[in-house]
């Protein structure tokens, strides 16, 4: 697995127990996201010096910077499901691919295929087709 992926895993575990311990994302200091990231990564036997935690260091710290933006998007595109049904874990992977699609030079392509492959890993069933849903009506809009 490439070290982005990981990056990414480990940025949506860390969005995932912040929403899992009923943390009110957009109230989170940044400091108390990046604690729950260490331990996320630490889990995984991931130092803070190594790329893939600085990786995942950048998103959730964007993530946490454009969040309004981000949920807009997904409140937008998840049509026929209430933003507050979302799983939250399928909230978390979406987040991160959001976050991407909005405001990084990565090409919406992968950034869907990680989201997906994450998805399969990690969320039920019928996630992958769900996110794939959504993040297509954003990358078709951008």
């Amino acid at each position: 697995m490439g070290m982005r992926r990981k990056g990414r895993e480990v940025a949506t575990q860390t969005l995932y127990s912040i929403e899992f311990l009923d943390n009110d994302i957009r109230l989170l200091p940044e400091e108390s996201a990046l604690k729950i990231l260490e331990g996320v990564a630490a889990d995984k036997e991931i130092l803070p010096e190594n790329q893939i935690f600085e990786f995942a260091s950048d998103i959730v710290r964007n993530v946490l910077i454009h969040i309004d933006p981000i949920d807009e998007k997904i409140k937008v595109h998840s049509t026929n499901w209430s933003f507050d049904r979302i799983a939250k874990l399928d909230l978390s992977v979406l987040r991160v691919a959001v976050f991407e699609l909005l405001y990084t030079e990565t090409a919406p392509p992968i950034i869907m295929n990680e989201a997906i492959e994450i998805a399969k890993k990690y969320c039920s069933e019928s996630s992958g087709k769900f996110i794939n849903g959504v993040l297509n009506a954003i990358a078709k809009e951008k």
